[in-house]
């Protein structure tokens, strides 16, 4: 996050001091090219900047290098008052002032993809700024060449037009919308989704969405993503059929949720998810992206769905701990569908030789109760995993690179296992190649797993491998109290004093193995592997049925008899 601020802070002062600076030389001296030169720079700045921050104010910063470009032509020309550039500069300060406006007008327009229409309007709207720009560099180099004065008013009246275009339909959107609403709505009317899976979050989330939309599409019910941030259009779009719908605002949701809806699923508790819970007529239900002992896990906000899918008992258990108090009938265990392709070891592997262990380490949270992340202590656990053999599969949080601390805290991992695969041969996976890989695919390629208190330990719990926990907060005997999962798997504390023990325990004697079948059950429900996503397939279908049905009985969920 500091290092993000610092990359906007200094793209902030580059272009705005090459803008000053361009403009101060054209005006100031008579240095043409060296000026001209400067503002073609300033104007590259400005792009690296929009880039960087999407949503900057360039106002000023292309005020000045329009200002500095125009002294230049008007130098370069040398015939005194020239008409055309007087004309010129008045048709780019109208552009310097509207592309702001148009650009944030365009922003709260609804954006569609996966579906039979074409909005283009806010798609170019978002486009002006980059299309200034690139007007003030041919300018740039039109007076660099001394081409005639015209052709720098052609181009700007050119860009002057579309503009125009793009202001007047954004006009008429606002001020006289079509009966029924917008071709996004009307395409959503013809597509009758009966359910929406609804998304806010901060970037870089978007594996929230993506690890639950194989298994909306196994509904076999049309339905829609809604998103509300537009950075995440394009990931979604990408991964599923279905229509993905950025709404920007409460107006274009009122568009969005077009009456054949019947439900919505959630995949966090984000601030954003009451602008569609107020939508009363929807069953609204709480998916969640992982089922871990995290206190966010028994966020009290849960209480405002209607239904809660939770994977296991000990779901609903982790609430009533928490001191959270949400009626049982709104409890639905559904399984982890998830973890249906992950390989199920039904008997104990002792005395791994060459194990293959996963180690998963989590971010530091937004907030310090919250932060359960061992990368500070990670570098002295890999040397002793690498003492006993292992091959090393390190799958860092996505969150990870938010903190410098822990980015280079994982940058020094990464080496020090790339550097004992050239000296050793042990194939070990970091970076883009651990990247690559699903979860499901590291669970099944690994012999266990060292992870701290996170959803990746319950997913790892179906395969019934052992798998080690990190107490970061150095609780002690309280760990497993507070962290329940932790009592069937191997608890390393945070000075590391006990990692030789545990190590053994992991990848050799296994004395937990029984329990894990039992936490197993607890954690993930008892359904038959064969045919585990059922019970959330058939469980979503019930909430999309009509009324009258949904009173009757709910869908058995879990037994307690243990299944492989």
């Amino acid at each position: 996050m500091r290092g993000d601020l610092v990359r906007k802070l200094a793209a902030r002062c580059l272009s705005t001091g090459l803008a000053v600076l361009a403009f101060v030389v054209l005006a100031l001296t008579g240095a043409t090219d060296w000026g001209l030169a400067l503002a073609v720079a300033a104007l590259a700045a400005s792009a690296a900047e929009q880039r960087i921050r999407p949503n900057a104010d360039l106002v000023a910063e292309t005020t000045l290098i329009a200002a500095a470009i125009l002294v230049g032509y008007s130098r370069r020309l040398d015939d005194g008052l020239n008409f055309t550039l007087v004309a010129t500069a008045l048709v780019l300060l109208g552009l310097v002032l509207l592309v702001g406006p148009l650009r944030t007008a365009g922003s709260l327009e609804i954006r569609a993809a996966n579906l039979p229409v074409r909005a283009w309007t806010p798609l170019i709207a978002d486009r002006l700024g980059t299309a200034l720009l690139g007007l003030l560099a041919v300018l740039a180099i039109a007076a660099a060449l001394t081409l005639p004065a015209s052709v720098a008013l052609a181009a700007s009246l050119l860009v002057g037009a579309g503009t125009g275009v793009v202001a007047l339909d954004l006009a008429r959107r606002r001020f006289r919308p079509g009966a029924g609403g917008g071709p996004v709505a009307r395409a959503l009317r013809r597509h009758q989704p009966e359910f929406l899976l609804y998304f806010s979050a901060p970037p870089g989330s978007e594996y929230q969405v993506t690890m639950w939309l194989p298994y909306l599409e196994r509904i076999g019910r049309p339905f829609l993503v809604v998103l509300r941030e537009p950075e995440f259009l394009a990931p979604i779009a990408a991964a599923t059929d279905a229509p993905v719908v950025y709404c920007p605002t409460l107006r274009t949701m009122d568009e969005a949720l077009v009456p054949s809806l019947r439900a919505a699923f959630y995949v966090n508790h984000g601030a954003k998810n009451s602008h569609c819970i107020r939508f009363t007529q929807l069953t609204h239900v709480q998916l969640h992206h992982g089922d871990s002992d995290k206190a966010p896990s028994a966020n009290p906000v849960s209480g405002i769905f209607d239904r809660i899918f939770v994977a296991g008992p000990a779901a609903i258990d982790r609430y009533a701990r928490a001191g959270v108090q949400i009626p049982a009938e709104k409890f639905v265990v559904v399984g982890r569908p998830q973890v249906e392709s992950i390989a199920v070891r039904p008997e104990p592997a002792r005395g791994l030789g060459e194990p293959t262990v996963l180690y998963t380490p989590t971010w530091t949270g937004h907030h310090a109760d919250a932060d359960y992340c061992s990368l500070p202590v990670a570098e002295e656990l890999l040397h002793r995993l690498l003492a006993r053999g292992a091959t090393v599969i390190l799958r860092a949080h996505p969150y990870t690179a938010q903190n410098p601390a822990s980015a280079r805290q994982l940058s020094r991992l990464t080496e020090l296992l790339v550097a004992d695969r050239a000296r050793s041969g042990r194939q070990h996976v970091v970076g883009a190649a651990a990247r690559a890989l699903s979860l499901t695919e590291c669970v099944n390629r690994s012999d266990a797993l060292v992870s701290d208190v996170s959803g990746v330990i319950s997913d790892y719990l179906y395969s019934s491998k052992p798998y080690a926990v990190t107490d970061m907060g150095d609780e002690g005997d309280q760990f497993a109290e507070r962290f329940p999962l932790a009592a069937s798997g191997y608890v390393l504390r945070r000075d590391l004093s006990n990692v030789d023990d545990v190590l053994t325990a992991l990848l050799d004697t296994d004395p937990l193995a029984a329990e894990r079948w039992a936490t197993r059950r607890r954690y993930l429900g008892d359904f038959p592997a064969e045919s585990y996503a059922e019970a959330f397939l058939t469980a979503a279908r019930h909430e999309l049925s009509p009324a009258p049905d949904r009173t009757t009985e709910r869908p058995a969920s879990a037994s307690l008899s243990p299944t492989a």
